[in-house]
């Protein structure tokens, strides 16, 4: 091939890589970041109810402006602007803040701040929250009661922190136990302040008794409660069918009774007694 073929020829493989690269986005043109560089996400950390600051940088590399509209989630976040216009090949800083609710339980907790262009394209940057204070575990268990389709009960996060509580069960009756289950995890994870009512099984429970149930509940870090609902069993059923058996007896009781003392005679005793008469006393004319 001579010198002028492959001069030709070099053009000519660039224009056909350039066919087959992947054209670059639209939302490449912009980045969101945090301000500074060298962040790849942001981090803040406070007690409930204070107020962090920061700042998100969102650069136009593109030659045309780019509208952005910037918002947060997971975490209370407030921007000084949320809808930011960059001319091109500028960089904006929008400062914002970040609001720790009162009542928050320490910890870690997670959000981001996403930026969103007229096109509806989106980057996100990750932003973690560490809320500092005091942890406290304290759970309770409430409303117990023994229904048709097993032993109701209500757990409460009194605490700080999450829990995942544990649950044993215990019922006496009058001859002795008829259950004793030991603690096992539940399958719920409660936050802070929340609460759920929870069903626990009991298929063969009996039909008459008097019956003393007891729940004790445990959670990491201490928190523990013990709540106890005392119930009778009365087979109803049957008790309703021997009263009517009773009553239907006493029925025919006095039915045959009053046959056998025959119609009623205004008192009579059916024997005749002599009249009386009064005793003369005293002389005659």
């Amino acid at each position: 091939m001579s010198s002028a073929a492959r001069v030709l020829s070099l053009p000519l493989l660039l224009l056909s890589l350039l066919a087959v690269a992947p054209a670059a986005t639209a939302a490449e043109a912009w980045l969101v970041a945090p301000s500074g560089g060298g962040r790849p996400s942001f981090y803040t950390e406070g007690e409930p109810g204070s107020v962090q600051q920061d700042t998100v940088s969102v650069t136009n590399r593109g030659a045309e402006p780019v509208t952005v509209r910037l918002t947060g989630d997971g975490v209370p976040i407030a921007f000084a602007e949320s809808r930011v216009r960059i001319p091109a090949r500028t960089r904006a800083e929008v400062p914002f803040t970040v609001t720790v609710p009162t009542g928050t339980s320490p910890g870690d907790h997670s959000g981001e701040i996403v930026a969103r262009d007229a096109d509806d394209r989106a980057q996100r940057v990750a932003l973690r929250l560490r809320v500092t204070g005091p942890e406290l575990s304290a759970l309770t268990v409430e409303q117990v009661a023994v229904r048709t389709d097993g032993i109701t009960y209500v757990l409460v996060n009194r605490g700080t922190t999450p829990l995942t509580p544990s649950l044993a069960v215990r019922a006496d009756g009058v001859l002795g136990r008829l259950l004793d289950r030991a603690p096992r995890t539940l399958p719920v994870d409660l936050p802070p302040g929340s609460r759920t009512r929870l069903t626990e099984p009991w298929p063969d429970r009996p039909a008459l008794d008097a019956v003393d149930v007891r729940l004790t509940v445990t959670a990491a870090g201490g928190a523990a409660d013990t709540a106890q609902v005392s119930v009778r069993f009365v087979p109803w059923g049957a008790v309703a069918g021997i009263a009517g058996a009773l009553a239907a007896a006493g029925a025919l009781f006095a039915v045959r009774r009053r046959r056998r003392r025959g119609p009623y005679d205004g008192g009579a005793t059916g024997v005749e007694r002599p009249l009386q008469k009064p005793e003369l006393t005293g002389a005659g004319t």
